[in-house]
Parts: structure tokens; sequence; C-alpha cells
């Protein structure tokens, strides 16, 4: 997957899991805090890196049988994105889609993903060490 989605994955995930990690570990609020003016922003990012990442896995499906974990792994990154990416950036998002249908569509993504959003974050954090060791290990990776 690289090391950007990795770290981009391991960021929304904090911000989207944060809830849960102050609850177990009050002392990481301060470092989540200094991510939190950027929750935005990460969160557009990772929403259109997934759709990209979405994209090329589409394009790519002719290979599922030769690299079967590299491939769930990156349909894993590419929904996890997405989903965290609409939770993290539907504030900054509607103010660049200025179609009311859009913007209710948006609204309607956000209520069904919600209540899941530690999960998905949490999902997300073990998404991204996987995707560094997978990186750096070359497991399962083609060439």
């Amino acid at each position: 997957m690289g090391f950007v989605s990795a770290i981009l994955l391991l960021l929304a995930g904090v911000l989207g899991a944060a809830g849960l990690i102050v609850a177990k570990r009050p002392d990481a609020k301060a470092a989540i805090d200094k991510l939190a003016p950027y929750q935005g922003w990460i969160g557009v990012v990772s929403a259109l890196w997934g759709v990209w990442w979405l994209i090329s896995w589409l394009m790519n499906l002719s290979i599922i049988s030769h690299f079967m974990i590299w491939m769930i792994t990156w349909l894993a990154v590419a929904v996890v994105m997405i989903a965290l990416g609409i939770l993290l950036g539907i504030g900054l998002m509607k103010t660049f889609v200025k179609d009311p249908r859009a913007q209710q569509k948006l609204d309607q993504s956000y209520a069904r993903l919600a209540p899941k959003q530690g999960v998905i974050g949490i999902v997300a954090i073990g998404l991204g060490f996987w995707s560094l060791l997978q990186s750096i290990l070359k497991i399962g990776i083609p060439g």
C-alpha cells in the first residue's frame, strides 16, 4: 500500500477512534488535540485517496488470484479510507459541494457511519500498521 497510505490511515484512525483512545489513555488527549485542527483536511484527503485506491483496485482485479493478501488489504484500505474520510471531512466537504442532493447524500452516509466511527478508527489503525509492515517486509506484494 505504501508509506503514505499507512501514515494517512494511522492519522485518520487516531482521529476516528479519538474517543476510545482517550477513554483508555487520557494522556493521549494532548497529542490528539494537536491533530484535531487538521481533521477536516485529513478526512477529505483520506476520502479522495480511498476513492483512488478503490478505482485502482477495480482496474487490477485480474491479479487477485496471484496476490490475494495484497488485494484484500488494498480493498480494505480503500473502503476504510473512504468511510473515515466521510466521517472526518464532512464539514469541509460540504463547503465544496453546493448541490443540496449531494449534501443530503453526504449526510445520509455520515448518519450510517457515525455509530461505527470508533470501530472504523481502530480498524484503520490496524490496517495502517499492517500496511507499514507489508511495505517494509514486502508481504504478498507483487514485484
